[in-house]
């Protein structure tokens, strides 16, 4: 059995970060935050924050001495500082290795392919000419960086090469194309893997997009049982490809012939899998914490249908929620909010989780109670 780790390191301390300290602080360990914001999310709760830039290779060395092991929140982070931790001794996961290649999405992409996981055809392009030569239609982007639509450019005809490739800063950044999928449903699973090898898959859901950034989540995905399990045994080969500890989120395309196709991996909890915390029996930050804790797994069962809705600002300015008594005159709702001090037009800020018997129930409660609550930015008061 793996001596417990009870001191953990986290970098970034947005949401993601303020629930696997909700979880590790449940099981009374000690949480460390590196975070340049003074206050953000996980400020009120770690019991050290760094205050710090995500390149600043001291504050790194600092958050080290406070952890038994470092995970993180994001994949925007400095690879090289913490490969300097992991040299020389220190715990980091998911390991430095697994988020190099995800980071790129090129190397990423690749490992999948050579590891015979079905991915959309694909191909590192330098040129205006290469774009072309690999053919319309296809999604450009940006082999770092990217992230809720940014860094992708949409191509379907051959005028819009040139607007694409210039406003992804071709010529000065590593640029890829990626044939165009014409999916049913965008589906993802949320893995964990442990030190020992072991894992557990949670159920597959259902992603709805609007304007590149995920609106809604229903679980059980709307597929069928086949593709069900189809997609789950390919996120748990995808957590043997990257051997990473941790948890993890696949995303997916389902399309209407039953094939399935690895979109994109993220080496941490993930936004889509925020179902879990009312939807399953051990949530995905839980089983994160247990599994760089080394600590065996909890129950990733479903225990009933779930549906989540992002909560976005709606102004710019000083964050105030709106809506909460209201909404929660439903007892299946759940609101959280994030507590993110500003508001900006289009900014995660917050989601709801509506739990029901049926998916449909469980739609239909979430959809109401988001025409509910509403995220607003005021403009503070000047003083006189």
């Amino acid at each position: 059995m793996n001596i417990v780790k009870k001191k953990i390191g986290i970098i970034g301390g947005g949401q993601l970060g303020k629930m696997m300290i909700l979880e590790a602080k449940r099981l009374g360990f000690y949480a460390a935050v590196l975070d340049p914001a003074p206050d953000c999310p996980a400020h009120s709760i770690s019991d050290k924050h760094i205050v710090a830039d995500f390149d600043d290779l001291n504050a790194y060395m600092e958050l080290s001495k406070h952890s038994d092991v470092i995970t993180y929140e994001f994949e925007h982070i400095s690879a090289s500082g913490l490969e300097i931790l992991e040299n020389g001794g220190r715990l980091v996961y998911p390991s430095v290795k697994s988020l190099k290649t995800i980071q790129n999405k090129y190397l990423q992409k690749q490992a999948l392919s050579e590891s015979g996981i079905p991915v959309p055809p694909f191909a590192r392009v330098m040129s205006i000419d290469e774009i072309r030569a690999f053919g319309c239609p296809l999604m450009l982007k940006t082999t770092t960086g990217g992230y809720d639509g940014k860094g992708n450019a949409l191509i379907r005809c051959g005028k819009e090469i040139e607007d694409a490739y210039r406003s992804l800063g071709g010529g000065s950044k590593e640029l890829m194309a990626e044939k165009l999928i014409e999916f049913e449903k965008e589906i993802s699973i949320i893995a964990s893997r442990g030190i020992d090898g072991a894992r557990a898959i949670y159920p597959a859901a259902e992603n709805i997009h609007v304007n590149s950034i995920l609106d809604t989540t229903i679980v059980p995905a709307r597929i069928s049982g086949a593709a069900m399990e189809k997609a789950a045994l390919i996120a748990d080969k995808v957590m043997e490809v990257f051997e990473g500890v941790g948890t993890f989120c696949v995303e997916l395309f389902a399309l209407k012939n039953g094939d399935i196709y690895v979109n994109e991996v993220a080496p941490r909890p993930h936004n889509s899998g925020h179902y879990t915390i009312e939807g399953c029996f051990a949530n995905q930050f839980e089983n994160h914490i247990r599994a760089i804790a080394g600590l065996p797994f909890g129950n990733v069962g479903l225990i009933s249908p779930t549906v989540m809705v992002n909560l976005l600002g709606e102004s710019d300015g000083d964050a105030r929620l709106e809506g909460l008594c209201t909404a929660y005159l439903d007892p299946n709702v759940h609101v959280h909010f994030y507590g993110k001090g500003e508001s900006k037009t289009g900014r995660k800020m917050g989601h709801i989780t509506a739990v029901d018997q049926t998916v449909d129930g469980a739609l239909m409660r979430a959809q109401k109670a988001k025409r509910l609550v509403r995220v607003i930015g005021e403009q503070p008061v000047n003083s006189k």
